[in-house]
């Protein structure tokens, strides 16, 4: 299990971003995905955030190549 926080090539639905969450919180992608829809009924800020993880979190490929 990854302690990174990136986004995995394998498993991804758009970006990667929830995969990459429930990777490093030891959560199954699915979980998180439904979290992610489930906040969607609150009014914030979540398809923002999503946004800005999906712009820092690198590429699980460009991770392992900058080690």
């Amino acid at each position: 299990m990854s302690r990174k926080l990136v986004r995995p090539r394998q498993g991804r639905m758009i970006a990667g971003v929830c995969a990459g969450l429930g990777q490093r919180f030891g959560m199954s992608a699915g979980m998180v995905r439904l979290l992610f829809l489930l906040s969607l009924l609150l009014p914030g800020t979540q398809v923002i955030i999503y946004l800005i993880l999906w712009i820092l979190m690198p590429n699980e490929d460009r991770y392992l190549a900058t080690r």
